[in-house]
């Protein structure tokens, strides 16, 4: 399963850096509210987009 996000990562450097940079701000910087919100729906936008391209839970 690690295998496979880590493949995801790789696969899309770009969204990935930008992902990576995004919860570093979030958690070690502490930005504006309103800007905090919305890195936050980018976080939870590209969380969903793993987790549709991945499957990792097919039944």
């Amino acid at each position: 399963m690690l295998k496979k996000i880590f493949n995801a990562f790789l696969d899309n450097p770009f969204l990935a850096s930008i992902v990576i940079s995004d919860l570093f701000l979030l958690l070690f910087h502490n930005p504006p509210f309103i800007f905090s919100i919305a890195m936050f729906a980018i976080l939870i936008a590209y969380c969903m987009f793993l987790g549709q391209k991945l499957a990792l839970f097919k039944i």
